[in-house]
C-alpha cells in the first residue's frame, strides 16, 4: 500500500446470496481527501461502507484502511475511523454528555482524557451548551451534529459519514459541511461520505468514484467526470452516467435492509 493512501479497495466483491450487490470494485483515498461515493439507490454505497468499517466482510478481495487489512485486523481498523451512520444511531433517553461518555469508554479513551475531549467537540459542534438535555428533544441537525463529534472522540483518521445531511434543511447542511471542511483543515483527516445532494458533492468533494449495480463506472475530479460525458456538472455527468430512470429496488431491499441493521446495531469495540 502506498504510503499516502488510507483507503484502498481491490476487486472487492459482496454477494448476497444470487445477488452481487458489489462487483469487483477497486478505489483508492488518499490522506487528507474529501472524497464523494456516489449512486443511485441500491447501488452498492452502503454496503462498500459496510466492509469498509468491518460490519460486513467482503465476499473476496482486498480492503486496506489506514494499512491495516479490514478482514485480517478488524481491532486495528476499528480504532483508524469514526462513523455517522444513514439511520440515526445515539440512545435517545440519555444526554449528549452521556452518549459521548459511552462512545469513550467503548473506545477505551483514557479517562483523564474525557471530559477535555468532549468539550472540545462539543463546543466545535455548537452543543456544549446542552449537554445535558436528553437526546430526543434535539432537532435532526442537531442530533446529526452529535453524531459527528461522537464519532471524532477517539481522533480518527478516517470519518465515514453515510447519507449525512439527510432529511436536514438547506442551512443546518450547510453548518454539518463547513465543520466538516473545518476537520479536514486542521486536522488533516480523511472524509468518506455518501450522499443524494450531488450539489454537496459537487461543492466539497477533492474527487468522486460513482458505483452503479456493484461497479465503478467512474472516478475523479468533477472536471474530470464532465469532461468525461460530455457535460457541464456534476449531475449531467451522474445522470449520463447511471441513467435517467427511477430504480427498482425490490430485489435489493432485504438486503439493504440488513445492511442498515447491522450498522445501527454493531458495537464496534
Amino acid at each position: 500500500m502506498k504510503s499516502n493512501l488510507v483507503i484502498e479497495a481491490r476487486d472487492v466483491v459482496k454477494t448476497f446470496g444470487e445477488i452481487r450487490a458489489v462487483d469487483g470494485i477497486s478505489f483508492e483515498v488518499k490522506a487528507g481527501e474529501i472524497f464523494a461515493f456516489l449512486g443511485p439507490n441500491g447501488a452498492g454505497k452502503s454496503t462498500t461502507i459496510s466492509m469498509l468499517t468491518t460490519m460486513l466482510r467482503p465476499t473476496a478481495g482486498k480492503l486496506m484502511l489506514n494499512r491495516h487489512d479490514v478482514t485480517k485486523e478488524q481491532a486495528s481498523a476499528r480504532k483508524s475511523f469514526g462513523i455517522v451512520f444513514q439511520d440515526p444511531a445515539l440512545e435517545e433517553e440519555l444526554s449528549a454528555y452521556e452518549n459521548m461518555v459511552i462512545h469513550a469508554v467503548l473506545y477505551r479513551v483514557p479517562k483523564k482524557e474525557q471530559l477535555p475531549r468532549i468539550q472540545t467537540l462539543l463546543e466545535l459542534v455548537d452543543l456544549w451548551g446542552r449537554k445535558d438535555s436528553m437526546v430526543k428533544t434535539y432537532s435532526g441537525g442537531m442530533r446529526r451534529r452529535l453524531e459527528i463529534a461522537r464519532g471524532l472522540l477517539h481522533h480518527p483518521k478516517i470519518l465515514f459519514l453515510d447519507e449525512p445531511t439527510l432529511g436536514l434543511d438547506t442551512q443546518t447542511r450547510n453548518l454539518l459541511w463547513d465543520y466538516v471542511q473545518k476537520l479536514r483543515d486542521t486536522e488533516g483527516m480523511t472524509i468518506f461520505f455518501t450522499t443524494h445532494y450531488l450539489d454537496e458533492a459537487e461543492e466539497v468533494a477533492d474527487r468522486i468514484a460513482i458505483i452503479d449495480h456493484g461497479k465503478i463506472v467512474a472516478t475523479g475530479t468533477t472536471k474530470q467526470l464532465a469532461k468525461q460525458t460530455g457535460t457541464k456538472t456534476l449531475e449531467e455527468a451522474y445522470l449520463e452516467l447511471t441513467g435517467r430512470t427511477v430504480r427498482d429496488e425490490t430485489s435489493m431491499s432485504n438486503n439493504g435492509l440488513n445492511v442498515r441493521t447491522a450498522a445501527r446495531n454493531r458495537r464496534l469495540s
